[in-house]
């Protein structure tokens, strides 16, 4: 099973420099694992920048996968990572998930880089080439 962070997501329906390294992640949809924080930083991200209906394709596009709710015991869980790695309440939230349903995170984010279970990727500097249409 496999998680992506929220930069893995938005790197891919950006067409980023690095988008390639999670096509497989968020093309083998049957193995994804999708906390809901990342559907609402993904929502967000694409709201702000891109607007409503391409927000809304890219997270047609990751509801397909498992999507995980955040509940009491993984709140719980993922206050005690952050404690113990530093890491931010969504990181948290994230690597919880990951570790609740024993996948591996994908990510282009820093704050992970080094910590166990985690397949985290240098990120590239360079410009996308547009939006993905996953719809």
């Amino acid at each position: 099973m496999n998680v992506g962070d929220s930069s893995g997501w938005l790197e891919y329906y950006a067409d980023g420099p690095d988008a390639h390294l999670f096509a497989e992640l968020v093309q083998g949809i049957d193995r994804l694992i999708v906390p809901t924080i990342t559907i609402f930083e993904v929502f967000k991200r694409f709201l702000q920048q891109r607007g409503r209906e391409t927000a809304k394709v890219a997270v047609a596009h990751m509801e397909r996968g498992n999507v995980v709710a955040l509940d009491q015991e993984l709140a719980l869980n993922a206050a005690e990572l952050g404690l113990e790695l530093k890491l931010p309440m969504a990181d948290s939230i994230i690597l919880a998930t990951a570790r609740r349903h024993r996948a591996t995170l994908w990510t282009l984010d820093k704050d992970f880089e080094g910590i166990e279970g985690v397949r985290y990727f240098a990120k590239k500097r360079g410009e996308g080439r547009g939006v993905r249409d996953e719809g």
